[in-house]
């Protein structure tokens, strides 16, 4: 009774809600207000900070300075301008810029007060160019190395792949090579043969890694002739054609990604080629230089079917290295009977077939690396089951590889769990990282042009992507990172973020 008698003594009478008076904005009048004291202590451009020394970017680039002269943006600088750019989700430089300028955590980070105008857009294209591929290089390899001093690179196993990325390039603007228009005019000018496009005899070796491209005075393979090499592009001359999986056709570039097979998914190389360098070009040179460069020796590759050439698995084999490629089997679906229904006998050489006649080595094709056997003509024509075996009233023709030791030790894994685990892993651990490039860090198309360029923006997005996992690692945890507002924006169809 008492508690009731309390308890209505203390409620205080309803006050009706009267209509306010409309907002004055006065929003000219001058105020004093520190930048640090706006942005909270837990947010993550604080952490980020802390966490990610890019003082290093200073000593890097000192020797692509004068001595004198108008001073320069500070570098770290730019580097901070594209990890927002990476962690926002902005698409571009202008709105890079123009974001930055009405974010205060963003002003912090970079370290420009309300009074300080931020640089201009064109200003960071010009930096770009002035530091050069290599120093992105480095800090791609420096996000690298934070993550191997924090235990997320595991080393036993390596997964390949590319993913091909529209350049900004219409196909409209394809013309023909200049040397197209003017070859035949050239060949009447050398009488000894000769063209001013032949290698020298002492021709270096090219490194494809370094320029990022195949040698263009390389011979051509069998009767394909490529695109690039009869048009080019006036927008972006780098851009090559290439069919997307939706069937169109677009001037662009294939991104390759080399990735630890360890939980974290850490990138260990990436690069980005013309769209007409084939992924089977690339795989040695990227597991060579990132063994050498890690110091792990791995104990097997990962790759899809377009990686499984006869040389990348000897290659592979013979340093100790299991490959883990599917072997495309191009006479399964013929009626007729296909190579594994022929012996091979390694003592004589020869095959035998289903009737157990021999099959001799008859020629080498040097460009294939391959031997080619074929059955006496007499004997196949004569054969009760010719019908069966082949239409060539020449005899049976088989094919085998110089290779075909480390081939059928590949087949031979093929039927194995490990295997079949393996082919799964791919699809998730690099194809994974595809998606998360192109939905939430704009790399669904370029948006620079040239070679150099888009080796830049792939490298940042590579770096940014290392540089989430091992945010995890660290103190930063579970806790999200920004621009969370692309959830539901733009083409990523899809109200969940993946990180």
């Amino acid at each position: 009774m008492l508690g009731e008698v309390l308890s209505q003594s203390f409620v205080l009478p309803r006050v009706p809600l009267m209509l306010g008076p409309s907002k004055r904005r006065t929003l000219d009048r001058p105020v004093t207000v520190s930048l640090e004291q706006l942005v909270p202590d837990d947010h993550f451009y604080r952490y980020l900070d802390a966490a990610l020394d890019l003082a290093v970017v200073r000593d890097w680039v000192v020797e692509r300075y004068a001595d004198h002269g108008r001073p320069s943006i500070d570098p770290m600088v730019f580097f901070k301008f594209h990890l927002i750019m990476f962690f926002e989700g902005i698409r571009s430089e202008r709105q890079l810029v123009e974001t930055a300028s009405l974010n205060v955590a963003h002003r912090w980070y970079l370290g420009y007060h309300f009074d300080e105008p931020l640089p201009d857009r064109s200003s960071l294209s010009k930096i770009r160019q002035r530091l050069g591929l290599a120093i992105f290089r480095r800090f791609f390899e420096y996000v690298v190395d934070l993550c191997d001093e924090a235990g997320l690179i595991c080393g036993r196993e390596l997964v390949a792949d590319a993913t091909r990325v529209p350049g900004n390039a219409s196909m409209d603007s394809l013309v023909p090579r200049l040397s197209e228009v003017v070859d035949d005019h050239l060949e009447h000018l050398f009488v000894d043969g000769t063209t001013a496009g032949e290698p020298s005899p002492d021709h270096d070796r090219w490194d494809l890694l370094e320029t990022c491209r195949l040698d263009p005075q390389r011979p051509p393979s069998g009767p394909y002739h490529r695109i690039s090499d009869r048009k080019v592009s006036r927008t972006d001359p780098d851009a090559c054609a290439m069919s997307l999986r939706d069937g169109r056709s677009v001037l662009g570039y294939q991104d390759h990604y080399l990735v630890d097979g360890g939980t974290a998914r850490i990138i260990l190389h990436a690069f980005v080629t013309p769209g007409d360098v084939a992924e089977t070009n690339v795989l040695i040179d990227q597991v060579r230089r990132t063994i050498f460069r890690r110091k792990r020796q791995p104990k097997r590759v990962i790759a899809d079917a377009k990686y499984a050439s006869a040389s990348n698995i000897q290659a592979l084999e013979t340093a100790g290295i299991q490959a883990y490629v599917p072997l495309p089997e191009w006479d399964k679906s013929s009626t007729r009977f296909n190579h594994t229904d022929f012996t091979y006998d390694a003592e004589q050489n020869v095959y035998r077939c289903p009737q157990d006649e021999e099959l001799v080595p008859r020629w080498f094709d040097a460009k294939l690396d391959q031997w080619v056997y074929r059955g006496r003509a007499a004997m196949c024509n004569a054969c009760s089951v010719k019908v069966q075996c082949t239409t060539s009233s020449q005899g049976r023709l088989l094919r085998r590889s110089i290779h075909a030791e480390y081939l059928e030790r590949v087949q031979r894994r093929h039927d194995t769990p490990r295997f079949k685990k393996a082919m799964r892993k791919r699809r998730i651990w690099v194809e994974g990282l595809f998606a998360e490039a192109k939905q939430w860090h704009g790399l669904h198309r370029f948006r620079v042009r040239g070679l150099t360029a888009v080796n830049v923006q792939a490298l940042l997005v590579a770096s940014g992507q290392n540089l989430k996992r091992w945010l995890r690692t660290t103190d930063w945890g579970r806790r999200g990172f920004p621009g969370r507002a692309l959830d539901a924006l733009g083409p990523l169809g899809s109200s969940k973020r993946r990180s």
